[in-house]
């Protein structure tokens, strides 16, 4: 009896030693969850996730351009990112997130010309934290992963992005699962329109789709990467996110425990670790954890 308490003790003591340094080792907690992250996003519309947005935050040879995340339609950055915002900054990127697009008081909802040209004045205040840095990485999640395309093709972001990583990118449009066809069908498109006018300009097909993907997809010296989850259903086929002359990746890619779905992508340590692999060139190994859809 006394051997078996002393093991219990040894093994508690070497979990709390475990715990500690673990903790020691990564300085911003990272949410692990989409929905964990939106309950954060609805108390506090425009906080900022642990390690983003920190003014004090020094570039490195190692990481020299900061890192602008760029949130979803009707998510604010507390929602999208309280999993990648804390993640990145603990593997020492210096991260940056803005809330955009407001329509009704809802985010990334307006125009989505209207969103970029707000981008491109963000990407500018960013850039003027740091003279002498000319480029940043975009990070940008469904709408944010396809709407910076619009600001590099058409809005001179060509000169300013060095990289951008698209997490389920609305690319060419949705049928958010048939219900975009059903609505045109049935001729509601104009009703999804008062909803918000981004809504409507992700339809596939719709003009502003059929604008941005006129030529050349993947304009200018910038690296362009896609990840997809197999699972998404709001991008709808999830192989509509793809765009031509940009290195695409599916979550699932090694991993059957990887059931991320179009909200919880971004809150999925292996998609994490991806993103920071692209962004520095590292070679982390990717997890493979279970994930779930959502929570």
């Amino acid at each position: 009896m006394r051997l078996h308490r002393t093991a219990v003790a040894l093994a508690c003591a070497i979990v709390a030693f475990l715990g500690l340094a673990g903790s020691a080792s990564a300085a911003y907690t990272v949410t692990p969850s989409f929905a964990l992250g939106l309950s954060f996003g609805l108390a506090d519309p425009g906080g900022t996730p642990p390690g983003v947005n920190r003014n004090d935050c020094k570039l490195t040879p190692e990481h020299p351009r900061p890192v602008i995340l760029v949130h979803g339609t009707t998510e604010n950055r507390l929602a999208n990112w309280s999993g990648m915002g804390p993640y990145l900054a603990n593997q020492g990127f210096c991260v940056f997130a803005p809330n955009y697009g407001y329509y009704n008081n809802i985010p990334a909802l307006t125009y989505i010309e209207n969103s970029a040209a707000q981008l491109s004045t963000y990407v500018d205040q960013i850039l003027a934290k740091y003279p002498g840095v000319s480029k940043v990485d975009l990070v940008g999640h469904s709408q944010g992963g396809m709407m910076p395309r619009y600001y590099i093709k058409y809005l001179g972001g060509d000169q300013k992005v060095n990289r951008l990583v698209a997490i389920s990118p609305s690319n060419h449009g949705t049928t958010l699962s048939g219900l975009a066809n059903l609505a045109k069908v049935f001729g509601l498109t104009g009703a999804v329109q008062t909803v918000g006018p981004a809504f409507a300009q992700q339809i596939q097909g719709s003009a502003f789709i059929t604008n941005l993907n006129a030529g050349d997809e993947t304009p200018g010296n910038v690296k362009y990467d896609v990840l997809v989850t197999n699972g998404d259903q709001v991008v709808t086929p999830y192989q509509s996110a793809y765009i031509n002359g940009a290195s695409a990746w599916v979550a699932q890619s090694g991993c059957i425990l990887e059931a991320s779905e179009h909200l919880q992508i971004s809150y999925s340590p292996r998609v994490q670790t991806k993103v920071a692999n692209l962004l520095d060139g590292k070679n982390r190994s990717l997890p493979c954890t279970l994930v779930l859809p959502y929570v």
